[in-house]
């Protein structure tokens, strides 16, 4: 029996064509994901905002982010100018340091998709549940300045939301489809965020299931990133999640590898990246 359907019942075999959301990296569990954005003409109402996840980025939308007094107090806000501009920095150092960051970015220009940081990736203060985010209809990453606090977590947003662009700039992907979007968070899981480690401390691996520990990790991570922007139940989102994982798990573009945790892959990775006709930087 599938994984998925062993922890959350046997799935439906429905897909819906939803209106666009915007794309996520790790979030937590009850809604680690990746939506979609749409521009400011099109934003749908505020019930629809909130039940498709549009308000998970509120200044995607032109809004102003107001701190709470309550949490300006403890320190927790009211140092967004200084958020943000430590978001910059660790951005501007992923990019120059970053072997998977390099390599992404490469791929996107050999692509015909080269990135401008200016234009193509945005600090800004998103809701706690997620560290960031791919908006198609702008092409743009958004960093979450307030949880992507350091070099790390901004390597992983990064990674992550280049290989949705990457797949919205050569394999016409639609996130209104939620068989696309199920395929674009099984591969982001698979080569930026997946490996033993952090499947046993999702619970997804144990001694006696090592073979299938990554499998698992990243069938839980696409199936959470999809429920965290989609109203759709989990029967449905597993019947996405299971249809979709056998191509998209084995497609490793444009990485090439899957990544272990405390390895050279990385930087193997990156290396290897000209071989497969990809620019690096």
């Amino acid at each position: 029996m599938d994984f998925l359907t062993q922890v959350w019942a046997k799935a439906a075999t429905t897909t819906d064509t939803l209106p666009p959301a915007v794309v996520l990296p790790d979030a937590k569990p009850v809604e680690d994901t990746n939506t979609t954005k749409a521009s400011k003409d099109s934003a749908p109402p505020n019930k629809e905002r909130k039940e498709w996840g549009y308000d998970l980025y509120p200044e995607r939308r032109g809004e102003a982010f107001k701190p709470k007094w309550t949490r300006v107090l403890f320190g927790l806000e009211g140092q967004e100018n200084i958020d943000r501009y430590k978001c910059e920095q660790n951005v501007y150092w992923c990019v120059k340091n970053g072997p998977l960051v390099k390599l992404m970015m490469g791929a996107l220009r050999s692509s015909g998709c080269p990135m401008d940081l200016r234009r193509h990736i945005s600090c800004e203060v998103c809701d706690p549940s997620v560290t960031g985010g791919y908006d198609p209809l702008l092409n743009q990453i958004v960093v979450c300045q307030n949880m992507a606090k350091n070099k790390s977590m901004v390597h992983g947003v990064l990674t992550h939301e280049m290989i949705h662009m990457f797949d919205y700039c050569n394999n016409d992907l639609d996130f209104r489809n939620v068989d696309h979007l199920a395929c674009t968070e099984i591969r982001a899981a698979n080569l930026a965020h997946c490996s033993f480690l952090s499947a046993m401390m999702q619970g997804d691996a144990s001694p006696f299931n090592i073979k299938e520990a990554h499998q698992n990790c990243v069938k839980s991570k696409a199936l959470a990133s999809v429920l965290a922007v989609r109203n759709i139940t989990h029967e449905q989102a597993v019947a996405a999640v299971e249809r979709v994982f056998p191509k998209c798990y084995a497609d490793l573009e444009p990485i090439g590898r899957r990544i272990r945790r405390n390895s050279t892959d990385q930087q193997k990775a990156f290396m290897e990246a000209p071989m497969y006709g990809y620019d690096v930087y």
